[in-house]
């Protein structure tokens, strides 16, 4: 058990001195919800005639916000995992393999890698919050930095998943965006969920993604479509099947 935790902080640090010492990801992977919230954000709130209303503050800007951390961290958290495919064409991931470490390790070592920097990530976007008028104490925070990880490591998981499959970066780059863009686009991120058709409506109850950004949104902006339980429930439940099924990946890697 000592040599699988050792493992799992390992490959916990490893992903994050990664993350680190490569600058020009940490400001690409900012810019990029930061455009979607200011530029496309700003953008629609001239065009929109409804107004998003919150508990204290009122504007389309506000009602996104939360969806934009959860853009922010839904996209760390998954590409987080090309790394696994990276190592695996480099002979690295070989290496890992054959360490005096159970393979159990090496899948809880990469969720929690990539759950705390997609959580990093996260963090970055409330610097954002008092330029659009997002009042957030402290408290506030403390609470939302370990939900975001909660987020975040559920859907590194999947990633994970997702990569053990692969075995090429481009093939990974090209299916995760095709699953990523639908679960960002249907998680009421950029528009509220109630009054949908139907069709839209199961689409978006069925994305766990929606359940996320609901849980980002009623901590910070204080208003939410599901019950608190709701949020955490289904999430959890989401976290534990993508871990159980990286876990049962790795333990079959060759």
């Amino acid at each position: 058990m000592t040599s699988n935790l050792t493992g799992i902080y390992t490959i916990w640090l490893r992903d994050l001195r990664r993350f680190w010492r490569d600058k020009p990801r940490i400001i690409a992977a900012t810019v990029q919800p930061a455009l979607f919230l200011l530029i496309l954000g700003t953008g629609l709130s001239r065009g929109l005639t409804t107004t998003f209303q919150t508990e204290n503050h009122e504007g389309y800007l506000v009602f996104i916000f939360p969806g934009i951390i959860g853009m922010a961290i839904l996209f760390t958290s998954v590409f987080s995992a090309i790394s696994i495919v990276w190592d695996r064409e480099i002979g690295f991931l070989k290496e890992v393999m054959v360490a005096p470490i159970s393979r159990w390790a090496v899948a809880i070592g990469k969720s929690l890698g990539g759950g705390t920097v997609a959580t990093l990530q996260g963090c970055l976007m409330l610097v954002f919050a008092p330029i659009i008028g997002v009042d957030m104490g402290i408290w506030t925070v403390i609470v939302l930095i370990p939900l975001m990880l909660f987020v975040a490591i559920s859907l590194t998981s999947m990633g994970i998943v997702a990569a053990a499959y692969m075995h090429s970066m481009q093939g990974f780059t090209v299916v995760m965006n095709f699953i990523m863009l639908p679960m960002f686009f249907l998680s009421g991120a950029m528009f509220p969920i109630a009054k949908l058709p139907v069709w839209l409506d199961i689409m978006v109850k069925v994305n766990p993604m929606t359940y996320g950004v609901d849980l980002l949104r009623r901590t910070t902006i204080s208003t939410g479509y599901f019950s608190l339980f709701t949020d955490l429930l289904v999430m959890g439940i989401f976290g534990l099947v993508m871990t159980a099924l990286a876990v049962v990946m790795f333990t079959r890697q060759e």
